[in-house]
């Protein structure tokens, strides 16, 4: 880590919680909230920054990703596949495919409205999980197959580029992104160092500069777009999930967070946590289903 880099510990406690595995923050942009998630405990949570209003509700299986769709409601990456929620609340599957000893993990949607659903297996052994493009009619298209842990994807600002995480690689790769909704040329962004932790979630912001939450590392990183590391948010908490940009002009970074496997946690593990003011976020899309 060079003299470059500028490091704060400077962070609020948004949402004061004990989620086992905090994951996936979503700022859904239509409604106000975001949107988050506890993957073991089975739950997926909105927030109103505004308001303070906050909402729980319980899926049926463990969830690895939700993400709002066009026109309303929800979509979930859930352990047997991917479901829907519709706008009256009704839970309804858009693609099942339950494979044994599998679940959901991270998902993130594309510039052109698909849904990038990643997958892993419980032991998290390699080659368990995958990563599969689905459009909103459930046409699924598996895009990597040989994944250990699918996590963090994102999108550059253009569009051009796609990054992606595969977790014990201790690497975030990217892709570029094609007009019709390829990821090709895939090949090593950064590489995490040995003792630094594990990336995890990640979120690009309005200048192109990926932010990388950190698995035991009690951080989240922002690399500049030509992979250089400028700014490190560190934590009192080591198992940090993932990170977005949200709120009404998209400048706070929220960060959530997980308790699993801790001996004793710190007061803030499986909390929702926020940085005002740490950037430029853009809007998401919305899944196209």
């Amino acid at each position: 880590m060079t003299s470059n880099v500028h490091t704060t510990s400077s962070y609020e406690v948004a949402v004061r919680a004990e989620a086992t595995l905090g994951e996936g923050p979503t700022w859904d942009a239509a409604a106000g909230r975001l949107i988050w998630i506890d993957i073991l405990g089975c739950r997926v949570h909105t927030y109103d920054p505004v308001s303070g209003r906050r909402t729980s509700r319980t899926t049926e299986q463990h969830v690895g990703a939700v993400k709002p769709r066009v026109g309303g409601g929800l979509v979930l990456n859930l352990r047997d596949g991917v479901g829907l929620v519709d706008p009256d609340d009704t839970f309804r599957w858009l693609h099942r495919a339950p494979v044994a000893g599998r679940r959901a993990n991270d998902a993130a949607v594309a510039p052109d409205g698909s849904l990038w659903a990643g997958t892993m297996r419980y032991d998290e052994a390699a080659g368990g999980g995958s990563l599969s493009r689905l459009t909103g009619d459930g046409t699924v298209e598996v895009v990597l197959s040989d994944v250990a842990v699918s996590n963090g994807t994102g999108w550059s600002p253009d569009g051009r580029s796609m990054y992606y995480v595969d977790s014990p690689t201790r690497r975030v790769d990217v892709f570029d992104f094609t007009d019709d909704g390829r990821a090709v040329n895939r090949r090593p962004f950064v590489s995490i160092e040995d003792g630094a932790g594990f990336p995890d979630g990640l979120t690009v912001d309005a200048d192109g500069c990926v932010w990388v939450a950190l698995w035991d590392g009690s951080a989240v990183r922002r690399y500049t777009p030509d992979g250089v590391l400028d700014r490190v948010l560190s934590l009192p908490t080591p198992r940090v999930t993932a990170c977005a940009f949200g709120g009404p002009d998209l400048a706070d970074l929220y960060i959530t967070t997980a308790r699993t496997g801790l001996s004793a946690p710190h007061p803030t593990a499986g909390s929702l946590l926020v940085v005002p003011d740490a950037g430029r976020g853009v809007v998401q899309p919305s899944f196209a289903g």
